[in-house]
């Protein structure tokens, strides 16, 4: 599948309607359908709802990219990951519909969730943007039930425009005609350019600050909207940017007409690896078992400002990073929230990726905002050089979530 289509991004849909078609469109066939945009959160936030709705008794499937560890992970069937043989069989059935003409890798693989999704009894459909918005493979549905658009920061520039506004508006096309649009915190830049396009389409907006508002208080999650008050448990998804994320949740449930028992099991239940995911067994731990290791793929300026707010409310340990980034990240900007927080970082290379950056270039960026920085073969090399002289630190491996996926297959 990767030699259909020689470039890695090409965003335009014309190659997905063609497809779709073939396979006689079965993104028109799906149970109904939350679609998710944004630039940070939309995991995270996809996996409260879920946790949700599975606790009100509904099967859901879910649509998430990139996969981690396997790419099953991508395509989750009424709750349990696609199977080998399904995932097979419907990647075959793909190829042949599509009859050797060009399509991306991301494109002929979204076709077949939607197949897969089509195919399987369910109640919901959720689906994450993989790239921007407008243009993404998975905007394809012209009547979602509801969509959701996290926070919009700076990524992906080259691809979605180099402001915030430029941004929101790629992220804003996936809102439709009179569907209700939940808006996570914005800048007033993006807010504006999302109202913007809600009010041309009449799409009702349930915005955060307006609608909607959500914090921490004494040790719990209040939430609030026109309908009342919830006094929840804290997000088991670690760090204070979750409260966000588990508020554009919660809004959701409650447009969908779910109770607050489906709110309090989607802050309480959600999983979502490599976001600030706590490592306590495995090869990588057993290397160093009085580290407190962590692992998070957050990998944009956003992402690193939410781990150093992470970090600041732990308690006071030694804390070392061990970094590995793409080539096409801001990666100072990714560091500079986090120089604060690290007494030494470890740089890598990303094994098996070939848009790594250099170790040595990711350790020359760290020092250039101030982190102490040397570069190490490996992770594990790094982990043991920290743990020989760092016993009881807190380490956490960060940057690109290529990395949270390798680190994932070798910690089993």
């Amino acid at each position: 599948m990767m030699t259909f289509h020689p470039k890695i991004i090409d965003l335009t849909l014309d190659r997905v309607h063609r497809l779709l078609a073939a396979l006689d469109h079965p993104e028109r066939k799906l149970p109904p359908v939350i679609h998710i945009a944004g630039t940070n959160g939309k995991g995270s936030t996809q996996a409260m709802i879920r946790a949700g709705l599975e606790a009100a008794g509904d099967k859901v499937h879910a649509y998430t990219s990139p996969h981690l560890a396997r790419f099953h992970e991508r395509i989750r069937l009424a709750g349990d990951l696609i199977s080998e043989p399904a995932l097979t069989a419907l990647l075959d059935e793909c190829v042949q519909a599509n009859g050797g003409e060009e399509i991306t890798f991301f494109e002929i693989t979204t076709c077949a969730a939607f197949l897969a999704f089509a195919r399987t009894p369910a109640d919901w459909t959720l689906l994450e943007v993989g790239l921007g918005g407008r243009l993404d493979a998975t905007n394809v549905v012209d009547q979602p039930r509801l969509t959701i658009i996290t926070p919009v920061s700076l990524d992906h520039v080259d691809f979605l425009g180099d402001t915030v506004g430029k941004i929101a508006g790629e992220k804003a096309g996936i809102l439709k005609r009179g569907v209700p649009v939940i808006v996570g915190p914005q800048t007033e830049e993006g807010l504006a350019v999302i109202e913007a396009r809600a009010a041309r389409l009449g799409a009702p907006v349930l915005a955060f600050g307006q609608q909607w508002s959500v914090w921490e208080e004494r040790g719990r999650l209040i939430y609030q909207d026109e309908n009342g008050l919830l006094d929840l448990p804290l997000p088991t998804l670690p760090g204070p940017h979750q409260i966000q994320n588990a508020g554009a949740a919660i809004a959701a449930l409650r447009a969908l007409g779910q109770d607050e028992a489906a709110c309090e099991a989607a802050v309480s239940r959600a999983f979502w690896p490599a976001r600030m995911q706590r490592l306590k067994v495995g090869p990588l731990v057993d290397l160093a078992p009085k580290v407190e290791l962590w692992l998070d793929g957050g990998h944009n300026p956003a992402g690193g400002e939410a781990v150093a707010t992470t970090l600041a409310r732990m308690p006071a340990r030694e804390t070392h990073l061990i970094c590995g980034m793409l080539n096409t990240k801001d990666v100072s900007g990714y560091m500079r929230p986090l120089a604060g927080h690290a007494a030494r970082l470890h740089a890598v290379s990303i094994p098996g990726e070939k848009n790594t950056l250099p170790a040595e270039v990711t350790r020359d960026a760290a020092m250039s905002v101030g982190i102490p920085a040397v570069s190490a073969q490996s992770v594990t090399a790094a982990l043991a050089e920290i743990a020989a002289t760092s016993p009881e630190a807190r380490v956490l491996i960060c940057g690109s979530l290529y990395l949270a996926g390798a680190i994932l297959r070798e910690n089993g």
